[in-house]
């Protein structure tokens, strides 16, 4: 299957999961998931691979869930006080070296019937990357990297994720140059918009143009990530 964009009813299919979020309503339209999510979702991911890999020539992906796409089902044992058993939104990721995707620096995307939102970097650490990003930002010269990185991209109207510590880690004070980066749960930058991007003729071109200028924050993640 050739993709191009996702089909209006994509979007439509994940009001209704919003509207009728059970496990009962998603088996008796699993036909509709598979048509207007799953199979363009892998043609997605297989179009935009091709895409990114002029820009990184070493990122993993997969067409498969647990691989490049998320699975629809969510895991509600884990996640707090919601306990809707579907998740209302679709999730992609690409990413380079390291065994956990998620620990790795991405590309990644989601979007639900009214969002899309699209960020590099890694969006949460786990305690090897921590320890790793928080060694590699007492170099001065790193952390004034980031910091220039992050400038520039909030400049171009991307985000950062919000600081995730009210307190400095050890190792770190006030005075320590670019010491509010010590602060970071995670590293990453991101934009959010209309959902009905998807859907247009030429989503992959402005995907790829996202994740062009947000390529620095990758780049840098990327080396943080070898240190883990």
């Amino acid at each position: 299957m050739s993709f191009k964009a996702f089909p209006q009813k994509s979007l439509v299919f994940l009001e209704n999961i919003a509207k009728n979020n059970s496990k009962e309503w998603f088996l008796a339209h699993k036909d509709e998931y598979e048509k207007y999510i799953l199979e363009p979702s892998r043609a997605f991911v297989e179009e935009m691979s091709e895409h990114l890999m002029a820009l990184e020539p070493t990122i993993n992906y997969a067409p498969k869930i647990n691989h490049s796409l998320f699975k629809i089902y969510r895991d509600i044992c884990r996640m707090g006080e919601n306990k809707k058993p579907m998740k209302e939104r679709i999730g992609y990721i690409f990413w380079q070296g390291g065994a956990k995707r998620l620990q790795s620096s991405s590309f990644y995307l989601h979007f639900s019937s009214t969002e899309l939102f699209v960020s590099v970097g890694v969006r949460w650490f786990e305690k090897p990357m921590l320890d790793a990003y928080r060694e590699f930002i007492k170099d001065e010269k790193n952390a004034k990297e980031l910091f220039d990185i992050i400038k520039k991209l909030e400049e171009k109207g991307f985000k950062i994720i919000e600081k995730g510590y009210k307190y400095y880690p050890k190792g770190f004070t006030k005075e320590t140059p670019y010491s509010e980066l010590s602060l970071y749960k995670g590293m990453a930058s991101y934009i959010t918009l209309d959902a009905t991007v998807v859907c247009e003729d030429d989503f992959i071109e402005k995907l790829y143009e996202i994740y062009e200028a947000m390529l620095p924050m990758q780049q840098l993640m990327y080396r943080v990530s070898l240190l883990s």
